[in-house]
């Protein structure tokens, strides 16, 4: 008979996603986690302890009627006692380890959405990152500055003018770099691109490097510009935090001047969004539990989405459903401009 933790714990199995903090390593936050889950999981009520037959001895009472006093000895009786061997108290709590495994990682100066999974949710997190899914993030940039690590906290090596930079420069660097990604992304994929796989790939958006590649950026447009500040919409693929902080640079040197990155937030992995993200003050049991079921819900939706749209019995094609009026009306139609050809 499964205990309610044990139970608890079937529940948990899944993938559910968390908003890292800045200035926060991602193993402290699966730490924390990993430790709420066991506070959750142990605080669970558990079973009542079962019960076993023992034979308790007493010492026998002498009848007060008898002449001579009989010596006095022990009686036996059964009785139902607890078993303590499976006290909480002595086996101690019943969940010590639980497996928390952390998907595409985000080092400590980014934030942002960070994905993980709970048991055998490990399996359906590997298989995730098997089919090529993007990232979205939202790059914090500032003009005028260089340092040793592309980032506003490093060494500065080079200041620079920025005045000459307007947006529809930026606009055209940007579509530059963007174009470049996409050839790489096609030299990348291993597909011919005059075949109908690719084409069907292509729609599907499926198409992607196989296996390992170099950082890939699939989109890439500014969203604020206030300069020296601006903001970059980033979607990519294989990528590190450390290159985005690259990209910055590189685009205020193609701009004729220096850039540094002053932040990295990742707003989207895959099918998790910010929305979907437990803040820090949510990372209980009962949130995560909740976070994965809707997960789980979601999953099941679209694969009957997919299911529908697959079966042509479900869903028959129209053009190919003809009614026996029609079929007449065509056929007259036919007959008569026959007759006036003749």
């Amino acid at each position: 008979m499964s205990t309610p933790a044990v139970r608890m714990f079937r529940k948990l199995e899944g993938l559910f996603c968390v908003y890292k903090p800045s200035g926060v390593h991602w193993k402290l936050v699966r730490d924390s986690i990993e430790t709420n889950l066991l506070k959750g999981l142990n605080s669970s009520p558990s079973l009542p302890l079962p019960q076993e037959v023992r034979f308790l001895a007493h010492p026998s009472d002498t009848h007060p009627d008898s002449e001579a006093e009989a010596p006095k000895g022990l009686t036996l009786s059964a009785a139902s006692v607890p078993v303590l061997s499976k006290h909480h108290l002595v086996t101690g709590p019943e969940f010590q380890h639980i497996r928390v495994g952390v998907g595409h990682r985000l080092d400590a100066f980014s934030s942002g959405v960070l994905v993980l999974a709970v048991g055998n949710g490990n399996k359906i997190l590997n298989n995730l990152y098997r089919t090529r899914v993007t990232r979205d993030y939202t790059l914090e940039g500032e003009f005028g500055t260089a340092t040793d690590d592309f980032s506003h906290t490093g060494r500065v090596v080079e200041r620079s003018t920025y005045g000459h930079i307007t947006q529809d420069k930026l606009d055209r660097v940007l579509a530059m770099l963007q174009g470049a990604n996409q050839k790489a992304l096609l030299l990348y994929s291993n597909v011919d691109m005059r075949s109908q796989e690719a084409y069907e790939m292509a729609a599907q958006g499926l198409l992607g490097p196989e296996g390992k590649s170099e950082p890939i950026l699939t989109g890439l447009r500014c969203v604020n510009f206030q300069p020296p500040n601006f903001t970059l919409e980033v979607q990519c693929l294989n990528e590190t935090q450390k290159y985005l902080c690259k990209v910055v640079h590189e685009i205020g040197l193609e701009l004729r001047s220096t850039a540094v990155c002053k932040g990295v937030r990742r707003t989207r992995d895959g099918p998790f969004t910010l929305q979907d993200a437990l803040t820090r003050n949510h990372w209980t049991a009962s949130d995560i539990m909740h976070a994965i079921r809707q997960f789980h819900s979601l999953k099941r939706k679209k694969k009957h989405f997919h299911t529908q749209t697959k079966d042509p019995v479900l869903q028959p094609p129209e053009e190919n459903v003809t009614t026996a009026s029609e079929q007449t009306e065509t056929s007259d139609e036919a007959a008569t401009a026959v007759g006036r050809v003749k």
